[in-house]
């Protein structure tokens, strides 16, 4: 029996309770979590924002140590440090033959299927394929990574989703290019690794944006050269801040409809705007023909931060190493399980920067 964080319904609290889980099958992996990090993804399963098969053990951003294998897993072995990819991608589907594994069709099969149960029997599924809210987890070969060498194994847990999804959206989705001006719109987990691979990335200005003012001095630490307070103005402000022009990029990391329209409205004449966060259905975003013609702006999308884990989580571990990557200043709580609930409230106020559970 392990202790977890179950999600029972949609919309209703999380309950922390004893879960069985079944010893490794084939292709299989039996993982003790060392810590997991608190995704704004995770609330937005919580309220329905985005849909699992429920019950679920949520968390989909960990790193833990190996504990056994089932048969046909040869990358990594009992006693290996492990970072959680809750998005595997199956290297047979439309997306992956394009090279495009972080829009994979098949990623989330492995959401619908029974992993654990509760003590009473209770069928359980494992959240975004991980099940990070849990001391322990049964998740696929294809969705552990072996940890970089270097890093302690509680801040890798953030590799797999803040920092790959920021990271990415930075140097994958918006190109970000040595010497432009960087927007990030929202100051959280993502919004901080952001911050960084933009000045990783060598942006002259890193315009931080974000509703707290409490955040700033994390968000100048992160990389930020100024920092706006969220407001009607933020759009005009931005602009104000760079001679009227705009940014020439703007990576908003909110999900909401009024965000994502002052990170277009703050861009530049032909920048990119790149739209990080998750917003519900009812979030509805319009645009006039005349101002797509004139601006000639370019908005995109940005899934899990167009990465490949397998190809990018060493390039952010030799970062971290260099130094030029600080995975530590983004946890702004750790936190036991039983504080999660908690977290998501802070996370709803728009407090702090990452919450990271630790076992």
């Amino acid at each position: 029996m392990v202790r977890a964080a179950v999600l029972p319904a949609l919309g209703s609290p999380l309950e922390i309770t004893d879960i069985e889980l079944p010893e490794p099958g084939p292709g299989q992996v039996r993982v003790r979590l060392a810590a997991a990090g608190v995704c704004h993804s995770d609330l937005s399963l919580t309220n329905g924002t985005m849909r699992v098969p429920v019950p679920a053990v949520l968390g989909h951003e960990g790193a833990g140590t190996v504990l056994s294998v089932g048969a046909g897993v040869t990358h990594v072995a009992p006693g290996d440090g492990v970072v959680l990819n809750w998005a595997p991608s199956c290297g047979d589907c439309h997306a992956c033959g394009l090279g495009e594994v972080w829009l994979c069709g098949n990623a989330l099969t492995g959401a619908g299927a029974v992993y654990a149960r509760r003590a009473d029997g209770t069928d359980l599924h494992p959240g975004l394929n991980v099940a990070a809210f849990a001391q322990e987890t049964v998740v696929a070969a294809g969705c552990v990574l072996p940890a970089p060498d270097g890093v302690p194994l509680a801040d890798a847990a953030l590799l797999g989703c803040a920092v790959l999804t920021g990271y990415g959206a930075v140097h994958h989705a918006a190109r970000v290019r040595e010497g432009e001006t960087v927007a990030v719109l929202g100051v959280g987990g993502v919004g901080l690794a952001a911050l960084q691979a933009a000045r990783i990335a060598g942006a002259a200005r890193v315009l931080a944006v974000d509703v707290s003012p409490e955040k700033e001095a994390l968000a100048r630490v992160a990389g930020a050269t100024d920092y706006v307070v969220a407001s009607d103005r933020t759009a005009r402000d931005l602009r104000e801040l760079t001679g009227g022009h705009g940014v020439d990029v703007a990576v908003e990391c909110v999900g909401r409809a009024a965000t994502i329209r002052a990170a277009w409205e703050s861009t530049r004449r032909g920048g990119r705007t790149t739209v990080v966060g998750i917003g519900g259905k009812d979030q509805q975003v319009t645009f006039n023909a005349l101002e797509i013609f004139h601006w000639g702006r370019t908005l995109s999308g940005c899934v899990y931060g167009n990465t490949d884990p397998a190809r990018d989580v060493p390039v952010l571990a030799e970062h971290v190493r260099a130094g030029r990557l600080d995975l530590g200043l983004m946890v702004t709580d750790r936190i036991a399980l039983e504080d999660i609930p908690t977290a998501f409230a802070n996370m709803e106020a728009g407090k702090g920067g990452r919450a990271l559970v630790t076992f």
